[in-house]
């Protein structure tokens, strides 16, 4: 499979033969980009809610009133869940949200949302992303006349300061270096932005899991 390659101010750089394996899925399975982006968001979760239990409420532990004679129901402290002030029962506590997901579920979702990307037409392919000066205001000039309004752009095994330091404060334009390629932040985005050496990057990475 060819795609057209282009350089940041829109000029025709080539050609790039993409692997059919990574990115000419045709039968996209959303079950598996579900699955995937579950457990990712799962992981992500700080777990820090928490509540008090009645070990941890400092409300007096004196009896609130006599046992017998008052006509009243039977209690013995005013830390229990149903009176103002007391504890809560059955709240949420300090966890971990994240669950296991198998490799080769995770493997394959990635190549689902890359071939989603390229079915849609929504997949470019650059030569390189690098700026001379990290300038906000030309960036966004650059991104606009391309189209790029919500896109996410994998920049290679490094992102280049300049260019890094130019976009983060573009809204919606998100940049990562190959290790930071994931399905949730594919699926996000309205186009997906790959530099030559991360489409070679993400290949050799999908050609080493075949040969394990």
């Amino acid at each position: 499979m060819k795609l057209s390659v282009i350089k940041l101010d829109g000029k025709a750089a080539g050609d790039v033969e993409l692997s059919e394996a990574v990115f000419g899925i045709s039968d996209i399975r959303g079950d598996l980009l579900a699955r995937y982006v579950n457990w990712q968001l799962a992981k992500r979760r700080a777990g820090t809610h928490k509540v008090q239990t009645r070990n941890e409420n400092s409300r007096t532990g004196k009896k609130m009133y006599k046992q017998k004679g008052t006509g009243g129901a039977r209690h013995g402290s005013r830390r229990a869940p149903q009176f103002v002030g007391g504890s809560r029962a059955f709240g949420p506590v300090v966890r971990d949200h994240g669950y296991s997901l198998p490799k080769k579920v995770r493997a394959l979702a990635l190549r689902h949302a890359l071939s989603s990307k390229v079915k849609a037409g929504d997949l470019i392919v650059v030569d390189s992303v690098s700026v001379k000066e990290a300038k906000t205001a030309s960036l966004r000039e650059t991104f606009g006349k391309l189209g790029w309004t919500k896109a996410l752009i994998i920049a290679g095994p490094e992102v280049e300061t300049n260019f890094g330091l130019a976009a983060r404060n573009i809204p919606n334009i998100d940049v990562l270096p190959n290790a930071g390629l994931n399905v949730y932040d594919i699926l996000r985005a309205d186009k997906l932005v790959l530099t030559k050496a991360a489409v070679e990057a993400i290949e050799a990475r999908f050609a080493e899991k075949e040969a394990a």
